[in-house]
């Protein structure tokens, strides 16, 4: 089957590398496989059409976004205007005369949205969608009327599209809630790819724990994204002086940039927790391999909300297939993915006391972390992307 992905992010991107696992599955599956991807900086893609791994990439227009590096760009209102059109329709074309037996969204966004309607209109071919976000509660806008479209394509996509795949239990039952059929939607949580995420040769993570510093550490990560309305890490910030009083010797190392990074930075300075706290800022694929293999925790902080509920966390799956265990709260499919806590620990959402609690649990016990980290890369082998392709091929009936 030729399937084109539709995709308003750069697949380097996290909310991307969903997209970039699945294309590469499928692929392997024996279908032909194109991908239309907007790049986050479109000015200095290089180069901007490519083949990886049996999958067609093409980057067409600028995201909404600029994000380079560790602190993303915003666009005055004017220029966000002539992104969306000029993006919207590049996307259109290439999607007209991409060949292909159907058209999926990734995400149900409106650039993507319209690129699709109008692509059909040229060219008649079903059209798929995949949500893996709550899409008018994740994304930061500027305006009210911005949040209002987005929630109206979010709304109304669905009902168009002749399948719907999704992220996560809480969307597959907002979907349903919409109007499509339960038979026309398939659960496919997120991934890992177990050949790159694997534990690092030990001289190579011990080499960089020296470089770092962190010899005699006790070292807990959070690995994501740097915006408070999305990942509440002010709530692992906030159990941090309790975590020092049982463990001295603890280092959160916060990897990863965005909105919100000089925020956090100024709250770390002011509350005097430099020797404790540090930030990496944006960091490559390859090198986050071995920072996650330095961590001998991981958290997922979140609170009990449709944007949590929402997601299905790749920092979890990259996590457990170091064999790193990951402390969260009992939140959306999260307990699914923890194997029912073997593979971490469960804890009360939104509660930095709880946060505090289950990471000192697991250093605490270093015979139960070691035995949680075991599991845990036993359990993530079922969410390889290949086996996760098996079950979203399923859609096309």
């Amino acid at each position: 089957m030729k399937i084109v992905f539709l995709l308003t992010v750069g697949l380097e991107r996290p909310s991307g590398l969903r997209y970039a696992g699945l294309a590469r599955g499928l692929a392997r599956r024996g279908h032909k496989m194109t991908v239309l991807a907007l790049h986050p900086d479109f000015d200095q893609a290089r180069p901007r059409r490519y083949r990886s791994d049996g999958v067609d990439v093409h980057y067409v227009g600028q995201m909404h976004a600029r994000k380079v590096g560790s602190a993303p760009g915003r666009f005055s209102p004017l220029r966000l205007l002539s992104v969306v059109v000029r993006s919207s329709a590049a996307l259109a074309w290439a999607a007209a005369a991409a060949d292909g037996d159907c058209i999926h969204l990734g995400k149900p966004q409106p650039i993507n949205g319209m690129a699709a309607l109008l692509a059909s209109r040229v060219r008649p071919r079903p059209l798929y969608l995949d949500c893996d976000d709550y899409e008018a509660g994740s994304n930061r806008f500027s305006a009210d009327w911005q949040r209002a479209l987005f929630a109206w394509w979010e709304d109304r996509i669905p009902t168009r599209a002749a399948g719907v795949t999704v992220n996560t239990a809480f969307l597959a039952e907002r979907v349903a809630g919409l109007g499509v059929a339960r038979e026309h939607i398939v659960h496919v949580p997120n991934g890992v790819d177990l050949q790159t995420f694997r534990p690092q040769p030990t001289v190579l993570v011990d080499a960089l724990r020296t470089a770092m510093g962190l010899r005699g550490r006790r070292v807990v990560a959070y690995v994501g994204t740097l915006s408070l309305q999305n990942h509440p890490v002010d709530l692992l910030l906030d159990a941090v002086p309790a975590l020092v009083r049982r463990e001295p010797r603890l280092l959160l190392l916060l990897v990863g940039g965005g909105e919100d990074l000089s925020k956090l930075q100024q709250r770390v300075s002011a509350d005097h927790l430099q020797s404790v706290v540090r930030f990496t800022g944006h960091v490559s694929r390859s090198l986050l391999r071995v920072l996650l293999g330095v961590a001998e925790v991981t958290v997922d902080p979140v609170k009990d909300d449709a944007v949590a509920r929402a997601r299905s966390p790749l920092k979890i799956f990259e996590s457990l297939a170091l064999g790193v265990p990951v402390v969260t709260a009992d939140v959306g499919d999260r307990r699914m993915l923890l194997a029912d806590g073997r593979a971490g620990e469960l804890v009360r959402p939104g509660d930095p006391s709880a946060l505090a609690e289950g990471i000192s649990h697991l250093l605490e016990d270093e015979p139960a972390l070691r035995t949680k980290g075991e599991r845990a890369r036993a359990h993530v082998r079922a969410y390889d992307w290949d086996n996760l392709a098996g079950r979203f091929e399923t859609v096309y009936g």
